[in-house]
């Protein structure tokens, strides 16, 4: 039987054992003391931080540890903590007693004032270290984990109250950028974005930032942020600064990855202007979030989101709302880009269609002008032109079945044949049976097209005009006295019967005398009581003789928009040909 040897009181205990024990010990007193406490090496970098200072931060212990002090300062502080942490980390340990003085640290809901007490500690075997001790001046102590007990409930139920109103917010937030993103649509992208910047910075960040991709460059688009006196000056310092390729927004563009930082290191993450002030430290940022404009696997841009310390600080919610609404924006883009491209490629059509300038007859003065449809597609059918041909001059008018590209590919067609035509032929009734071949032998699906083509030539000081009409409304001629006649069209339009023949007439114009030709985009407009423009337009003209085709075409299309409410279904061409003096 083993016989068990009493104990002496100065015994030693096992190899470590001591120490191990000593050591648990302090650790447990260092996490549970009630008091934020931060351990920091020489080169004022977080070695450990107990639950005290975690919970001041509104962070986990684990989240301090390796982040520079200086970033949990509020920006007024840290030129003066930073300055002390460095004049303490270089004495070595040899700094008389301790500094204290007072600052702001970041917390959960804004800036904490507190009084900081920086003491040197040396420790046997290891380098020399830095104990900070933060004690909140505002009254509150700091809430550490503790037992479940009716305090701690409320606190639960406060911070669950909490969190239902944040995400409140965070859900009008989405359904206000929504909206913003459907209701412009339509409008121009730099409009777009900068609206979009200025209702985030209304309710999730005090500023935004928005950068496009430009030719595989990043550039500084819009710069939004709070309604301040000092707010424009800030805004156009960030404006100007491009983004640099190392900065947060630069980092965010190549990795295609949302950045967070609750407590950036480096005020220089946003970069800096060109008199080398940091623009995190410009907008007085506490925190920091950034994700890329993206979608479909296109990238457009990035927008950063800033807030300062008495904002609080952005949370995962937080990224996961800028990620959507960056998303949605970049759809948006997507749109209007593709409407921007529809546009311009409507226009450059449309172009074709249209005489880049009237060439100059002589004695004749002419105007003409080319509405669009105020409703539906933007490419019309609609054609106007003005060409030498042999012995004189010749004017065409015409418009195509349909308002798409296909149409404006026939009307284009259409156009050109005339033109090439009559420069070799006089009679334009010819050239509309030469036309309407050439529409037959494309076969353009069926669409056909209406036409009148004049020939006008100078004979005795009288303006003879052959006209040619292929199912085209007649023009009307105003008559220097005043009188009005509608000049009857008729004929088949080209591209239906191959032995369609256009219906010719002559006229005779003396000095004075107006010839009017239009589309039935203006016979047909309609008004708000379902009345025709056609039932007015003789006595319009009629009140309009002895002015200027430029006067005609003006007060006409003024005439038409109040007539019509400024709604046009189609598109509309008008051309006015005034005789004067016969040339010599």
């Amino acid at each position: 039987m083993a016989t068990r040897q009493p104990s002496r009181p100065d015994a030693e205990p096992p190899d470590g054992q001591g120490a191990g024990s000593d050591r648990k010990l302090l650790h447990a007193i260092f996490q549970q003391v009630p008091v934020a406490l931060f351990l920091l090496g020489q080169d004022g970098t977080i070695r450990r931080a107990n639950a005290a200072a975690a919970a001041l931060i509104g962070a986990s212990p684990g989240y301090a540890t390796g982040r520079g002090f200086v970033s949990l300062v509020e920006p007024a502080a840290r030129a003066a903590v930073k300055s002390l942490l460095a004049a303490m980390g270089q004495a070595g340990g040899t700094q008389p007693g301790t500094q204290t003085l007072s600052c702001g640290l970041y917390g959960p809901a804004g800036v904490r004032p507190c009084q900081v007490t920086i003491s040197p500690v040396s420790v046997r075997g290891d380098d020399d270290l830095l104990l900070v001790v933060a004690a909140p001046l505002d009254g509150r102590s700091v809430p550490v984990k503790q037992g479940v007990n009716g305090a701690a409930r409320r606190r639960a139920t406060a911070r669950d109250g909490d969190v239902v109103a944040a995400m409140t917010r965070r859900l009008d937030a989405v359904s206000a950028v929504n909206r913003l993103l459907l209701e412009n649509a339509t409008s121009s992208e730099a409009q777009t974005l900068q609206r979009f910047g200025r209702l985030l910075a209304d309710t999730v960040a005090s500023w935004v930032i928005v950068d496009v991709l430009d030719q595989d460059t990043l550039r500084r688009h819009t710069v939004a942020g709070p309604d301040s006196r000092d707010s424009a000056a800030r805004a156009q310092a960030v404006l100007v600064t491009q983004p640099d390729p190392d900065s947060v927004p630069g980092q965010v563009l190549r990795s295609q990855s949302s950045v967070l930082m609750a407590h950036p290191d480096d005020e220089a993450v946003l970069g800096v202007t060109g008199t080398g002030e940091p623009l995190l430290l410009l907008l007085g940022g506490a925190c920091l979030l950034s994700t890329p404009i993206s979608a479909a696997g296109t990238c457009y841009g990035t927008v950063t989101l800033v807030r300062p310390a008495e904002a609080g600080t952005f949370e995962l919610a937080d990224a996961g709302l800028a990620e959507e609404a960056a998303e949605q924006l970049a759809r948006t883009i997507a749109v209007q880009r593709t409407m921007r491209q529809r546009h311009e490629t409507a226009q450059a059509l449309q172009g074709s269609l249209l005489p880049r300038e009237i060439k100059p007859v002589p004695g004749v003065d002419i105007a003409a002008a080319h509405l669009p449809p105020t409703l539906g597609r933007e490419v019309g059918g609609d054609f106007y032109d003005v060409y030498p041909t042999p012995d004189g001059w010749g004017i065409a008018i015409g418009d195509v079945v349909g308002k798409d590209q296909d149409a404006a590919a026939v009307t284009a067609a259409a156009r050109h044949a005339i033109r090439v035509l009559a420069h070799w032929n006089a009679d334009p009734a010819g050239v509309l049976r030469d036309a309407n071949e050439i529409m037959l032998d494309e076969g353009f699906g069926g669409r056909f097209v209406t036409a009148d083509a004049a020939h006008l030539r100078w004979t005795d000081g009288i303006l003879r005009v052959a006209l040619a009409s292929a199912g085209h409304p007649g023009p009307v001629l105003v008559m220097a006295d005043g009188r009005v006649q509608l000049i009857e069209g008729g004929g088949i339009p080209l591209g239906i019967f191959p032995d369609g023949e256009a219906k010719l007439t002559e006229l005779d114009l003396r000095p004075g005398d107006t010839l009017f030709f239009c589309t039935d985009g203006l016979t047909g407009a309609k008004s708000p009581d379902d009345g025709y423009f056609g039932e007015r337009l003789t006595d319009a003209l009629a009140g309009l003789a002895g002015h200027s085709p430029a006067d005609i075409i003006t007060t006409l299309q003024r005439t038409l928009a109040e007539f019509s409410g400024n709604v046009l279904l189609d598109d509309v061409t008008m051309l006015a040909l005034r005789v004067g003096k016969a040339p010599d």
